[in-house]
């Protein structure tokens, strides 16, 4: 296992790694609400006039926090995957990851699709959906923690 001060960051590793979990932290946040922001607006009928205000919100949730968050995480994933020389708990958690970042990018299109007065999914369907970032929260911390392989 390489250790601080080796490998590709050197003594920049916990940094990356802090900036990592930091931003993991504020992804996951954001993962957290915006499909509940959908639950909700899912409760309203197309014409309402709230409809505004959620698209507000869902576009600055996406703006400050969604996006600067994917981006950092995956800038710093990476960068902390050369370092550590990929073991294969961490290409495990890639997968979860990459499953994750396409939940974000369908949360996004449907909040989209809910602006332009659509209402593609259920209530039910958007409730099961909120579920999955807590699904991958679980698995990511079990392979990152445990290191099962």
């Amino acid at each position: 296992m390489i250790e601080f001060g080796t490998g590709w960051l050197g003594d920049g590793y916990l940094w990356v790694k802090s900036l990592h979990v930091i931003f993991v932290i504020f992804w996951m946040a954001g993962m957290f609400m915006l499909p509940r922001f959908l639950v909700y607006w899912s409760q309203l009928p197309a014409d309402s006039p709230e409809n505004a205000v959620w698209t507000d919100r869902c576009n600055r949730l996406r703006r400050i926090i969604l996006t600067p968050g994917i981006t950092i995480v995956w800038l710093a994933g990476i960068a902390l995957g050369f370092h550590l020389g990929w073991p294969l708990w961490l290409w495990a958690k890639l997968v979860v990851v990459l499953g994750l970042s396409g939940f974000h990018g369908w949360m996004i299109g449907a909040a989209r699709k809910f602006a332009a007065g659509d209402r593609p999914y259920t209530e039910k369907t958007l409730r099961l959906a909120n579920e999955i970032p807590s699904l991958a929260t679980i698995a990511i911390v079990i392979l990152v923690i445990v290191k099962p392989f």
